[in-house]
């Protein structure tokens, strides 16, 4: 495993102990904008998670199809998931 992936699991590790405690938040009436800080605190780590492996994707990848000279279909995978990303 890789650097981008070991920090990426590491994250999705964190994010999900994060959601356990919004769960737990909800389950214990908690205050709701405690627990709305707590969700968006669990979306930026689950995009910091999704940034490190698309980076990983795009260093081994998309670079050994540039170098295999088959990089059309490597390039349409990224522009598919940046357009979800971006929502369009």
């Amino acid at each position: 495993m890789n650097e981008e992936r070991k920090k990426a699991l590491q994250t999705l590790k964190i994010a999900k102990g994060q959601v356990e405690a919004s769960i737990k938040m909800i389950e214990e009436d908690r205050y709701c904008i405690d627990i709305s800080n707590q969700i968006l605190a669990s979306q930026s780590l689950l995009k910091k998670a999704d940034i490190l492996i698309i980076k990983q994707h795009m260093k081994h990848c998309v670079k050994e199809s540039f170098e295999n000279n088959n990089e059309d279909e490597k390039i349409d995978e990224v522009i598919k998931l940046l357009t979800k990303m971006i929502g369009k």
